[in-house]
């Protein structure tokens, strides 16, 4: 596993369905009956069994640090006033709240800014109104380019962690808002924002048996290796936007001319884009606009097939990782792992089975 240097630069997007509810995923690769559990099985079993009952037993309150800033933006503020704020704060995500209603009304993400960008490529004569809209027009611009409405999905703080989990599976996000009630007004009131990243960091540092997990990545089924999504240095940024929200995923790798990964296009790089409301930047190239990334841009992570969940959550302990590319000995693209992934492996995997044995 390593980090590739970048050359210049599949959290999902929040498009909601009607989701079935989620099942046993069963084990990758069941053995016969017949045959004994392996060490190596045995260890994979009660590695997930520990981490899904110590999720049970966490609160999201625990995986808060001891000090935060939360960011919560008004629904009647301006959209291009909201994107300078997650700019200047290094963040990516806002609650909303409504204050005609005093009420939750959503987490506004990279997601968002896409959609106007789709709704600025449908309808290029509403450019010059582009400045006046507020967070609360979001649902207009939704309904006119034909994505599904802001999700408001949210969970209790001092609800088991496991279930921030489940529900983060379920609605398909990569973020979830801790929304309490205020003893004395009985309203709904937003804690803070948990999200996948923290609560596998979480896990690496607070689960031991996570070093159980030592099954390599081609025999847990883990991760996404066909019909990817992929670009090129010389590709127009337009065109990774269409990719991005056409396919619900949140970055597309990278190829050169062989079939090589040199960098990923992330959705929030669009973030960077389109600061100061400078939408031309929007026809530049792939190459042009990751010359435009922060300076402190960590890199992409890379893995191979060969890699096991416990050096992988070793890696998520150690750095803000929030997919890996899947590459050959060449460094060729082979598939994408992302958080969700991960996360819906430690929560599903051979779920039926849990407590069959000791």
């Amino acid at each position: 596993m390593a980090s590739v240097p970048v050359i210049s630069g599949h959290e999902g997007f929040l498009r909601k369905t009607n989701l079935p509810a989620l099942r046993p995923r069963g084990h990758s690769q069941p053995m016969p009956h017949a045959e004994p559990e392996s060490a190596i099985e045995r260890d994979q079993r009660i590695g997930l069994q520990k981490i899904r009952d110590f999720l049970k037993v966490r609160t999201s309150y625990d995986v808060l640090p001891l000090s935060f800033r939360l960011i919560i933006f008004d629904t009647a503020l301006l959209v291009k006033k909201s994107l300078t704020i997650l700019i200047q704060n290094g963040i990516v995500s806002a609650p909303l709240w409504d204050s005609s209603t005093s009420s939750f009304a959503g987490l506004l993400t990279t997601s968002d800014y896409l959609n106007l960008i789709q709704y600025y490529w449908q309808n290029p004569e509403a450019v010059s109104r582009i400045d006046q809209f507020k967070l609360n027009s979001l649902r207009d611009i939704e309904r006119a380019i034909g994505v599904q409405p802001l999700e408001t999905v949210s969970v209790h703080p001092q609800k088991p962690l496991y279930e921030a989990c489940r529900r983060m599976l379920e609605s398909r996000a990569r973020r979830m808002p801790l929304v309490d009630i205020d003893d004395e007004t009985k309203r709904a009131m937003v804690v803070s924002v948990v999200t996948q990243y923290r609560i596998l960091k979480f896990v690496a540092v607070n689960v031991p048996e996570t070093q159980l997990l030592r099954k390599p990545l081609k025999h847990l089924k883990l991760g996404t290796y066909k019909n990817l999504e992929t670009a090129k240095m010389e590709t127009p940024v337009f065109e990774v936007i269409h990719q991005l929200v056409n396919s619900a995923i949140s970055s597309v790798p990278i190829l050169n001319s062989d079939g090589i990964v040199t960098n990923v296009f992330e959705a929030v790089d669009v973030i960077t884009l389109i600061k100061d409301t400078n939408y031309d930047n929007l026809n530049l190239n792939v190459g042009e606009a990751l010359q435009k990334r922060q300076e402190d841009f960590p890199g992409i992570y890379t893995c191979d097939i060969e890699d096991r969940l416990d050096t992988i959550l070793d890696t998520i302990r150690k750095s803000r990782v929030h997919r890996l590319v899947v590459v050959d000995a060449d460094n060729r693209l082979v598939g994408l792992l992302t958080l969700s992934d991960i996360l819906e492996y430690i929560l599903l995997e051979g779920e039926g089975d849990d407590g069959k044995q000791e």
